[in-house]
């Protein structure tokens, strides 16, 4: 080494202090500007992030507890009481405890159904009068008993009171029929099921009708001195009444779409008047909602292969009834 000149050995190369300074310092400045660069990245990703939660949380602010209680003072404003709003919730949490207290107590024997079936409507009913407020979680209902305003309803239902978007179970359980369409959709339903059940067919279901009871009663007949659970046996009488009308068939090929829609129902009865939040189900979704999706196309496929079966046999009678017909000539 020798005026500060460093000689490297191997390639024969020099390179000067003064140089290797100003190399240390420039890989340092260029480690320290790409730490800088990562962590303006890092704060940037952190802003955006605290930016995107506090725009969802004033969303769920504006849409679960703005909103109602908005029309909540609106509607107590024009005179309509009812019982208060319940963040998320609504009236669901207290409805489903009264109904489970009405539940838990003896039937007794009374035709007064209403303080057990509906044990809220009625408690309201008393308190609120005939026209009342009650929240389905962030959605208002006014519940009506007063015949008058339930006509004006019933009138005027397609304009002014449209059907309200039914909860997706109840959808998955109904389909996209009468009791949720509206509209020329609505109209064309109704007029094909007009034709299906009006008075002269209706009466030529009697013959299925009579046959299913008769299999009903002889089946008693065998339990005759024993104790018999008719609800079981009228499901059964009604199943098997519907797969001889509207499915064509036997109790037994339609036993599985029953089968089926007593779960799904079940899934109905287990999630009515349990608040859900849109977003989260976008993302998560729980075992009843897998569950009741794959029930959905379940019955969605023996239903249809029952109407393909039905079509092939009305293809084969056209055939025969054709084939009679050329033979006659």
């Amino acid at each position: 080494m020798e005026g500060g000149n460093l000689t490297s050995g191997t390639g024969g190369g020099t390179l000067t202090g003064k140089k290797r300074q100003r190399l240390d310092l420039d890989l340092f400045s260029r480690s320290e500007g790409n730490d800088d660069v990562r962590m303006k990245l890092l704060i940037l990703l952190a802003s955006s992030f605290l930016i995107y939660s506090l725009i969802v949380l004033l969303k769920v602010l504006h849409d679960y507890w703005w909103v109602p209680l908005r029309i909540q003072h609106f509607l107590n404003s024009q005179g309509l009481q009812g019982p208060p709003y319940k963040f998320i919730h609504g009236c669901n949490k207290q409805i489903n405890k009264m109904r489970s207290e009405a539940l838990s107590k003896p039937m007794g024997l009374t035709h007064d159904i209403l303080p057990r079936v509906f044990p809220h409507g009625y408690s309201w009913i008393n308190l609120y009068g005939k026209n009342y407020l009650s929240w389905d979680g962030v959605q208002a209902q006014v519940v009506t008993t007063d015949p008058e305003l339930i006509k004006e309803v019933l009138k005027n239902s397609e304009q002014t009171f449209p059907k309200r978007e039914p909860p997706i179970y109840v959808s998955r359980l109904v389909g996209d029929g009468l009791v949720t369409t509206e509209g020329e959709k609505w109209a064309k339903q109704r007029k094909l099921a007009n034709y299906v059940f009006h008075g002269e067919s209706l009466k030529n279901m009697t013959p299925a009708v009579i046959a299913s009871v008769e299999t009903m009663l002889e089946k008693w007949k065998d339990k005759e001195g024993e104790e018999t659970e008719v609800f079981q046996e009228f499901r059964m009488l009604t199943s098997e009444v519907i797969s001889r009308t509207a499915l064509g068939s036997s109790y037994l090929e339609g036993e599985k779409i029953f089968y089926l829609l007593k779960k799904l129902t079940d899934i109905v009865s287990r999630n009515s008047n349990k608040s859900r939040i849109p977003i989260l189900g976008k993302f998560w979704k729980t075992d009843d909602d897998v569950e009741s999706e794959k029930l959905a196309r379940e019955i969605q496929d023996l239903v249809i292969e029952i109407v393909k079966k039905e079509k092939t046999k009305l293809r084969v009678e056209k055939q025969r009834a054709s084939a009679v017909i050329f033979w006659d000539y």
